[in-house]
């Protein structure tokens, strides 16, 4: 990407289930829920989106082979889409763990992301 227009933050969990892929999914989500940007058409080349990049970094606390990287990139409707994942995140304790929410044991997994938009 050689022109990045703005970059946004998120941050996701999975509270029950220990599921990185939708932690990580919560996580982008946060980082472009509260974003329009009507004038980016205007920059992007022939003012077509679909010549938009996004550069999703993941920073996640566990095996990232569990990573979905298909249904991360699913969240954004536009561009082209990469993901990089790093060590990252937290793992902290729900202090319970639930059956019926499939809870393998009591942690919850909170990945970070960063959303890099430009062309």
């Amino acid at each position: 990407m050689d022109n990045v227009l703005f970059i946004e933050i998120g941050m996701g969990t999975d509270l029950h289930g220990q599921n990185i892929t939708k932690a990580a999914v919560r996580a982008v989500q946060n980082a472009i829920r509260h974003n329009s940007m009507p004038g980016l058409v205007a920059v992007l080349p022939d003012g077509d989106l679909n010549n938009m990049k996004v550069r999703v970094k993941l920073a996640l606390p566990c095996d990232h082979e569990q990573l979905d990287v298909e249904r991360v990139k699913a969240v954004l409707p536009y561009g082209t889409v990469t993901v990089e994942v790093q060590q990252g995140g937290m793992l902290t304790t729900s202090g319970i763990v639930l059956p019926d929410k499939e809870d393998k044991n009591d942690l919850i997994y909170v990945a970070v992301a960063s959303v890099e938009v430009g062309y």
